[in-house]
């Protein structure tokens, strides 16, 4: 039962398509990462980060990042056009916060995902947006970047 509530509670956190954020949204990433049903396996965050393409582990949602490190993935993320992203807040349960840290064997939070992989935090992926990667990285995904459409724009002037 704890796997499935587990998923559950996953499947909630997810970021919706669009912008739009609300307080039933907020309500629910903190009801849902809030549970007390005791601490991630390996087996779980493994399953978590492999679920979606795109996965971060954040502090506050990507509608209200509290921290500026959060915020500046969240912003990349938006410059590429990427939405469609599963977003968890750890700031509503420590036990993630540390279990995700454990499982990537990175310190510190934000943290990225990309198709299962552990890619980084907010200095690797600035520099693989600055540098072009993250464009490349994406398409692998099947995530056409809007920086590309930005610099056909640009090319055709």
């Amino acid at each position: 039962m704890s796997g499935s509530l587990g998923r559950a509670a996953a499947s909630l956190l997810r970021w919706p398509r669009g912008a739009g954020s609300g307080g039933l949204w907020a309500l629910v990433a903190r009801a849902a990462g809030s549970g007390g049903g005791g601490g991630r396996s390996a087996d779980q965050l493994d399953a978590l980060v492999k679920k979606d393409k795109v996965v971060v582990f954040l502090k506050g949602t990507p509608e209200q990042p509290q921290c500026g490190f959060s915020n500046a993935v969240v912003q990349i993320l938006r410059l590429h056009g990427v939405q469609d992203y599963a977003a968890y807040n750890v700031l509503d349960d420590p036990e993630l916060r540390q279990g995700i840290k454990d499982y990537s064997n990175w310190p510190t939070i934000p943290q990225v995902f990309l198709n299962g992989e552990f890619v980084g935090g907010c200095d690797i992926l600035l520099q693989m947006h600055q540098n072009g990667d993250l464009v490349e990285e994406l398409k692998k995904l099947g995530i056409r970047s809007m920086m590309l459409d930005e610099k056909q724009g640009q090319d055709s002037k």
